[in-house]
């Protein structure tokens, strides 16, 4: 598959189906992730496989009252309608969990320790390619608080979890979501 036609192609998808995901394919997106750019070479991510149900249970009682949080504090009212409920029934969780000692020269800098989040967010990317092109999708999931998280999945204080990636064949194709155009984005310094 083409990368370009890959990036436009990649879907967020929250309807999956219930068959599992064989462990070698689970295998090939966490070693694409592992080749995404890093501050220094500094590879800040550490991967957690979730196929617990129990567990997945818990993310998504986590994710519920998250949810349910910042409706009643935003005034979001389309989060009344938005489910989470594939957190329960999708194959495969992928939490990713960043180290903030790794995030490169840049804790020096202003607003420090960024670069460990932007590696995490890389190797994010990384994995949603890579499962596009082996013919599943997947939701970069982020409504969660860390600290709750962190005792889920047993992270010690000094790491910090950044994005559940859930991952399995989609039971229908999602549509595509619109772009703005480049031309709204860009900015060229001449």
């Amino acid at each position: 598959m083409d990368l370009l036609t890959a990036l436009k192609e990649r879907r967020s998808c929250r309807n999956f189906l219930t068959e599992p995901v064989e462990e070698a394919t689970i295998e090939k997106l966490l070693e694409a992730a592992t080749w995404a750019p890093s501050p220094l070479n500094s590879q800040p991510w550490e991967f957690m496989v979730i196929t617990n149900p129990e567990v997945k249970g818990k993310i998504f009682a986590e994710g519920e009252r998250c949810r349910k949080w910042a409706l009643e504090k935003s005034g979001w009212k389309w989060l009344g309608s938005y489910s989470i409920d594939f957190l329960q029934s999708v194959p495969v969780i992928i939490a990713v969990i960043g180290d903030p000692k790794k995030t490169g020269l840049d804790m020096f800098m202003e607003d420090g320790s960024m670069g460990y989040q932007a590696a995490c967010a890389a190797a994010i990317q990384n994995m949603h390619l890579a499962a596009h092109a082996l013919g599943l999708s997947s939701l970069w999931f982020t409504l969660f608080d860390k600290k709750a998280l962190r005792e889920i999945l047993g992270v010690v204080p000094e790491k910090t979890p950044l994005a559940l990636i859930c991952l399995g064949k989609p039971e229908r194709s999602p549509a595509p979501t619109p772009r703005k155009d480049i031309k709204e984005k860009a900015i060229y310094i001449r």
